[in-house]
């Protein structure tokens, strides 16, 4: 008998294979799964002298969570800059970047991000405000959303933005009656300021990204695909960070990277992005997708719609949002990168956008033929019910990020009333997903909204914020379009994994790889209420533990 290394025993584990958790012990040895079974003395003779056997005692273990969507090197920058996402007001941001601003006089520039658009009047925050905070040196602050950023007068000087400069043709400058800019930047507009920022060192990527990766393991994370690789934002590209940590083995994580799809170019830009895949790949990280952003966000009224965006008094307007890609190119560009082995990873917040992505699929299956390539459409605000179907049929992933389906303020006052009925109904439809047969991942989305899995799931099943995540007291959103846990907690382990081509991950049975996580409990047991407030204990990727929480005073 081989001795396994670690062995899991005496509680629940959730599979991810179709059945809700059932008693079962789970034997590990040279980081693969080599025995499950309902039986704990099935188990007992893989466990030897130098065998760790953890005692689940009624906790949850379940595959390693996997998100679909996230920016976790944007995230730890986030955390080593100004931080402004643990506040919740005008005066809140102002404070905080003051008092960064006097804490760190040698910096040439104020970066940071995460304040929420819901804190100012329209979701547009002022130069004037943020010159309350910092008027010596040029700011640079992306909201959570990264869709747009608030600037001080200095950034504005610097860049020569006036009442007399263009909005560019993917974006828009924030002005007032006289049109004078007022110190927002939507979309495209951001790149007239960001191209003046300070590069970021190597040194800098590094760290963020070991401190997005602890951060991750800390909430039972243990791979992700990194929804943008190249140059967008003030972030730049953080593929050598992830290639560099692949090598020296400091990356713990599986990754798969999204390389970035320049909106400003076309289809010369494919034998680049071939390259890259070719030259990115090493240890636990691969730059096998492409990541085309097709619209922007409907709080800002870039996301793509079908028909226009309401005015504050429920009149259509002559808005419907930007395709950042022409959809004819669109169903060109989707068709040869198919062509090539690359999965397509879109972004798509309102329902044109949607449709012209499931087009583009479409239309590339038809000329290629089926393949497993695996392409996806995060978000998914806004579905048109007579494109829900076609997810199945096209076979496109949806790609959730269940955590935006709640009712906030900034749903309440700067979407509902400029979507009108019955486009608001409309919004993130994850139960009619999964009843046309969709196959559905998750992810967070981090830096733009929390990367903790149980957060999001509490949302998908109740359609309300999970506890401790509250910005007011609201009823239900759309509860009809809840999923239940089973379908939940699917998603966001084997879902992911499938859509990351990770498929040695994702379920607990006997060869697939130990990326495992023991939760404190067993939201199944418990109330759907409750399941936001379940922790990460433990956290192991091949057998190895890569987080243990602070043990409890």
């Amino acid at each position: 008998m081989t001795f396994a290394d670690l062995v899991f025993t005496g509680g629940p584990v959730f599979t991810a294979t179709g059945d809700e958790p059932c008693r079962g012990s789970v034997a590990v040895r040279d980081g693969r799964i080599i025995a499950l079974s309902s039986v704990d003395a099935d188990i007992q003779p893989f466990i030897g002298p130098d065998t760790e056997v953890i005692d689940l005692d009624g906790k949850l273990l379940i595959p390693g969570f996997q998100d679909a969507h996230v920016h976790a090197v944007w995230g730890g920058l986030d955390l080593i800059r100004c931080d402004l996402s643990q506040d919740s007001t005008r005066d809140e941001y102002v404070a905080r970047l003051k008092d960064y601003a006097a804490a760190n006089p040698e910096l040439e520039w104020i970066l940071g991000g995460g304040w929420n658009m819901s804190a100012f009047p329209g979701g547009t925050p002022t130069a004037s405000d943020l010159d309350l905070a910092v008027t010596d040196r040029p700011a640079f602050i992306p909201n959570r959303d990264g869709h747009g950023a608030w600037v001080n007068s200095r950034a504005l000087e610097l860049a020569g933005i006036t009442a007399e400069t263009p909005d560019p043709a993917d974006g828009r400058i924030e002005r007032d009656a006289d049109g004078n800019p007022t110190g927002t930047l939507h979309e495209g507009a951001m790149a007239l300021v960001n191209t003046l920022l300070p590069e970021t060192s190597p040194e800098d990527y590094t760290r963020a990204l070991m401190i997005g990766q602890e951060y991750l393991h800390s909430l039972g994370v243990t791979a992700w695909q990194d929804a943008i690789l190249g140059g967008y934002g003030d972030a730049g590209d953080a593929t050598p960070a992830y290639m560099a940590a692949a090598e020296s083995g400091d990356l713990t994580a599986r990754v798969v990277g999204a390389l970035w799809w320049d909106r400003t170019r076309g289809p010369e830009q494919i034998p680049e992005l071939v390259m890259r895949r070719e030259k990115n790949a090493a240890g636990r990280f691969a730059a096998t997708s492409v990541k085309i952003m097709q619209d922007g966000v409907a709080e800002n009224f870039t996301a793509a719609m079908l028909e226009p965006y309401l005015d504050g008094c429920g009149h259509h307007t002559d808005n419907s949002g930007i395709s950042f890609v022409d959809a004819e190119q669109l169903i060109s560009n989707v068709t040869e990168l198919d062509a090539l082995g690359f999965q397509v990873h879109f972004h798509a917040i309102g329902d044109r956008a949607v449709r012209e992505c499931l087009d583009a699929v479409e239309a590339a299956r038809a000329i290629n033929g089926p393949n497993d390539n695996r392409h996806h459409i995060a978000h998914l605000q806004v579905v048109h019910p007579d494109d829900i179907h076609r997810f199945a049929e096209v076979g496109v992933t949806a790609n959730l990020q269940s955590y935006w389906a709640a009712l906030e303020p900034q749903m309440v006052d700067l979407t509902l009333p400029f979507l009108g009925d019955p486009r608001s109904s409309w919004q993130y439809p994850w139960a009619d997903l999964h009843r046309a047969g969709t196959h559905l991942a998750s992810g967070s989305d981090w830096s733009v909204s929390s990367p903790d899995p149980m957060a999001a799931i509490h949302v998908a099943v109740n359609r309300l914020a999970a506890p401790g995540h509250e910005e007011g007291e609201y009823d239900a959103f759309l509860p009809e379009q809840s999923i239940d846990l089973l379908t939940a907690m699917t998603a966001y382990t084997a879902g992911s994994a499938f859509t990351n081509h990770l498929d040695e991950t994702g379920t607990i049975e006997v060869g697939k790889l130990a990326d495992l996580v023991v939760l404190d409990r067993n939201p199944f047991a418990g109330a759907k209420a409750d399941i936001g407030r379940t922790r990460t204990e433990q956290t192991f990727v091949e057998g190895e533990r890569v987080y243990r929480a602070p043990a409890q005073p």
